[in-house]
């Protein structure tokens, strides 16, 4: 987010839209946030938070801070903080992350390994 002189403000992050009708075939690293409508092939890394809404399509591997899918994702998802899994989603592969939610009518195929954060003091 900018002011009114055009300087980014403190703590906004950018957001990266890929849009219902795009079809993106490669690796994704994304500095701020991704929102995923479309379809992404390959692998997205080095993101804040990544999106995945109800339309959009993911074939890769996720890394990010965390990670919330309401559509569909093939691949691994190594986040630091936590993956959601929204009612209606799928999500096929494995999971590395400190949190994980997985609402009712949503679908997990695959194995999920929990970790603290540094510096909680929990084991």
């Amino acid at each position: 987010m900018f002011n009114r002189q055009g300087v980014k403000l403190a703590g906004a992050e950018s957001m990266t839209l890929i849009g219902e009708d795009a079809v993106v075939h490669g690796t994704l690293s994304v500095k701020g946030s991704l929102r995923v409508e479309g379809m992404v092939e390959g692998d997205i890394a080095d993101a804040v938070t990544v999106e995945i809404g109800k339309k959009g399509r993911v074939k890769g591997n996720v890394a990010a801070e965390t990670v919330s899918v309401a559509g569909e994702l093939v691949g691994d998802v190594c986040a630091s903080r936590r993956v959601a899994i929204l009612a209606q989603a799928r999500l096929a592969g494995n999971i590395r992350a400190h949190s994980l939610r997985v609402e009712e009518g949503a679908i997990f195929e695959g194995s999920c390994s929990m970790r603290s954060m540094e510096g909680e003091g929990r084991p």
